[in-house]
């Protein structure tokens, strides 16, 4: 079997199947592994799904347990999550770098075969035919887990919905427990400003992420944005002038990103399998994007490993996995738009009203509601 990206659910996907006595290849077009990602936070359906594998234990090792979070605005705080008190086996969201994540499901899985570029994909009835730039391949089975750019090898639309936002992110030092608004290390932190949302996430060794809107990176029409809003040095700029408002300095790098949306009409073409952010994107506002990609590699790995000792395809599971992945990307998509809605700037009298609405919502029975939704608990998994 051959499992192409070794980006974390690449290597979940190539790590459950070897676990399971399956003979399972992994191929990489990069020649390392992914560095800095937008992708910190394991949700409790993930750690669940992945406790009896022992790689939960791995991740917990390294990972701060977040048990709740706060929404601010002008200084006051309008609300809050509390994730510690929902029923689930593991009540909080671990944060550690993906390079973390990657590192534990790399004890796992077999070394992926780097510098391996794919050209193209021929599922058939029998086997799935793969072009790489090394020559032609064959295999039984096939699972695509490479990301955004790789779905051009399945769908003949690959057209994501491109949000006009763009954000800015840095993982940043916090010194002491009188940092950062004297939040405390468990707590995630979401400033709704009348001039973007600023959001903060804590990591392992008293750091912590930040991800701020950035307004001069952001237009209707790409072309027409600031020229300048893409240069690191005034990228960085604007990060330092974001976080000192704050009180929090400015220690490490700064990357750009902007925000996406796609959902595949399909995740299965006979013997071949697409998950990940090859299948479905959303914004990483919300933080629910690669725990998609993880579950749909815990969930697709039994099914594949029984297909393999049998001989014989389980349809009817296989389709109701199928339904149940699109499913669960299709709400986290929805949940992922709010968030990027409700983090952009507004006109004084709207961000009043926005004030009052996120009041509301984490208010007494909605804000549990609240909780359970951004903890993946309406995930087909949860």
């Amino acid at each position: 079997m051959i499992v192409i990206g070794a980006g974390p659910v690449g290597l979940l996907m190539g790590g459950l199947l070897r676990r399971a006595g399956i003979d399972v290849e992994i191929l990489e077009q990069r020649g390392h592994g992914s560095g800095d990602s937008r992708a910190i936070g394991v949700h409790a359906p993930v750690l669940a799904a992945l406790e009896g594998s022992g790689l939960t234990a791995g991740l917990l090792d390294q990972a701060v347990r977040v048990t709740r979070g706060e929404a601010r605005a002008q200084g006051r705080v309008l609300g809050e999550v509390r994730f510690d008190r929902l029923p689930a086996r593991f009540p909080f969201v671990a944060t550690l770098p993906q390079s973390g994540t990657e590192a534990v499901f790399s004890e796992a899985a077999p070394v992926p075969q780097r510098g391996v570029s794919v050209g193209a994909l021929r599922p058939g009835p029998e086997h799935v035919e793969v072009d790489t730039g090394a020559g032609p391949r064959q295999a039984p089975l096939v699972v695509l887990a490479g990301g955004p750019r790789s779905r051009e090898l399945v769908y003949r639309s690959t057209l994501a919905h491109t949000y006009p936002d763009r954000y800015l992110m840095t993982d940043a030092d916090v010194s002491d427990e009188q940092a950062f608004e004297q939040q405390d290390a468990r707590t995630a932190v979401v400033h709704l400003e009348p001039a973007g949302v600023l959001e903060s996430f804590p990591l392992p060794q008293g750091r912590r992420r930040f991800v701020a809107w950035d307004s001069l990176g952001t237009s209707q029409d790409p072309s027409s944005a600031d020229p300048t809003s893409r240069d690191p040095a005034a990228q960085r700029d604007r990060m330092e002038r974001t976080l000192a408002a704050h009180g929090q300095p400015l220690t490490g790098q700064v990357s750009g990103f902007g925000v996406r949306r796609f959902v595949a009409p399909a995740l299965r073409d006979h013997r071949l399998l697409v998950i990940g952010d090859a299948a479905h994107e959303v914004s990483p506002i919300g933080g629910q994007g690669m725990n998609l990609g993880l579950l749909d590699a815990a969930t697709l790995a039994p099914l594949l490993t029984a297909w393999v000792r049998t001989g014989t395809a389980p349809e009817s599971e296989l389709r109701r996995w199928e339904r149940a992945r699109l499913r669960s990307a299709r709400r986290a998509a929805q949940l992922a738009a709010l968030n990027t809605r409700l983090g952009r700037p507004l006109t004084p009298t709207a961000d009043s009203a926005r004030r009052g609405g996120v009041r509301l919502m984490l208010g007494p029975g909605a804000g549990r509601a609240f909780a359970h939704a951004y903890a993946m608990g309406f995930d087909a998994e949860a």
